[in-house]
């Protein structure tokens, strides 16, 4: 193990300079690249910033986070950003952002029991994005309205309104609501979009208000979700997808006036039928832009453009720099071109395919073995020529999905300036795990 650590800390050094054979030419085509104005990492850089860290780790890139939020908020035009916490998993670094800018308000939770513990970490106006039944988690919501933080739950069905009913009377409080539309499109022989609510039109909406304002004040209603996860969420200048990526772009373009028409005539029939909306919540990463000029929205939901993860490269309309990364060690070399890194697997949710696997980051060149791909606990990777990789080097992969990445590591070391400047816990480093 001495002899390991030796040979590690060497090749920190070595990769510590710019005509390092080490790193080779591979390890600095990034030094000069930029997106919104910030330099994107080279793999010197960072080797040399990890050294004497505790492998494999995840690393948080400060500068690039902070570019990627003020991005974000230009993108938004008038509209405030509530910080989806799903795709951040770190509580420390959502009260990081939200100091940023004063346009970054509230929350968007994806657990009703995520949302009570994040009103002990101090959080306030905590929007839970999808609906809950579970009886233990409704208690701990209500305790925390109990308690005087804004907790706002979501609702699609009558079944629901009648258990959080049930819950918020047995516990003496009055639980906000939101009506969770549905903002997909059924075009002919194609379903284009998620599977969410059962709210299709103004009507459904109406008569869902009216049930929460039967509850003789153990509820009320606070407010209205669309999102549109087809456009949020779905690459469209994918790169050797040149139709598939004009289908995609058609679709959202048949797609958006027809979901910003529904959203807004069910925002119109509430009010008309004498309900106030303290706000319209819509958007997300990817659709900021459209989200924003649709009159009824009063706040925008988004948190995957904060760390930019391998799913979010390829939209036509911006580009975020990829923020948060990891880092496997090399540790065993089965053939000249091939490492072997330790762990690996961090396999996205969603529907199966390459786009769900880790990608190798830095240095450039390397890729995935096909009949192996990002294993448990081993991770081999094909290394282009010109690059030398010794036993107990790094190699930085990007994940495909955001918040995700946190489930499998306590902390995130914290890079600022090319300087691990410190560390935070992850859900996972605070004992939390919601799903």
């Amino acid at each position: 193990m001495a002899d390991g650590s030796v040979r590690r800390q060497s090749f920190y050094k070595e990769a510590a300079h710019s005509g390092s054979q080490t790193v080779g030419r591979a390890g600095r085509q990034r030094r000069h690249a930029a997106v919104n104005g910030v330099a994107l990492p080279d793999y010197a850089t960072l080797a040399a910033a990890l050294e004497g860290q505790s492998l494999p780790a995840a690393v948080l890139d400060l500068d690039r986070l902070e570019a990627n939020a003020m991005a974000m908020l230009r993108r938004a035009g008038r509209l405030p950003i509530r910080l989806g916490s799903k795709s951040i998993r770190c509580t420390a670094v959502m009260k990081h952002v939200q100091a940023l800018d004063a346009r970054f308000q509230g929350l968007l939770c994806y657990s009703a029991r995520e949302a009570a513990w994040l009103a002990t970490q101090g959080f306030d106006d905590l929007l839970v994005a999808y609906p809950t039944v579970i009886e233990a988690d409704l208690i701990a919501a209500a305790e925390a309205v109990r308690g005087g933080v804004t907790v706002t739950l979501m609702i699609d069905d009558a079944r629901q309104i009648d258990i959080a009913q049930r819950v918020a009377h047995e516990h003496g409080v009055c639980l906000p609501l939101a009506i969770d539309i549905d903002m997909s499109s059924d075009f002919p022989g194609l379903y284009f979009g998620v599977r969410r609510s059962p709210v299709k039109n103004a009507e459904q909406a109406v008569l869902l208000a009216r049930r929460i304002a039967a509850s003789n004040g153990t509820l009320r209603l606070r407010g209205v979700m669309g999102y549109e996860g087809q456009i949020a969420g779905l690459q469209d200048a994918v790169p050797g997808q040149r139709i598939k990526n004009q289908l995609v772009r058609w679709f959202k373009k048949r797609s958006i006036p027809e979901l910003t028409q529904r959203r807004q005539a069910v925002v119109d029939a509430l009010y008309a039928a004498g309900f106030t909306l303290e706000f319209v919540n819509g958007g997300g990463t990817g659709s900021l832009e459209s989200t924003a000029s649709d009159r009824s929205v009063t706040e925008a939901a988004a948190g995957s453009g904060l760390y930019s993860p391998t799913l979010f490269d390829h939209f036509g309309h911006f580009r975020h720099a990829p923020s948060l990364y990891f880092a496997l060690p090399v540790v065993r070399q089965p053939l000249p071109d091939v490492v072997t890194c330790s762990g690996g697997g961090y396999i996205a949710s969603g529907p199966t395919g390459p786009d769900r696997v880790p990608q190798p980051f830095l240095p450039d060149g390397l890729k995935l073995l096909p009949l192996e791909g990002a294993g448990e606990v081993q991770t081999p990777v094909q290394v282009p020529d010109g690059v030398s990789l010794p036993l107990g080097a790094p190699v930085f992969f990007r994940h495909a999905k955001a918040g995700e990445l946190c489930e499998r590591f306590e902390r995130v070391l914290l890079l600022r300036g090319g300087r691990i400047v410190g560390e935070e816990p992850t859900y996972r480093g605070q004992g939390q795990c919601f799903f």
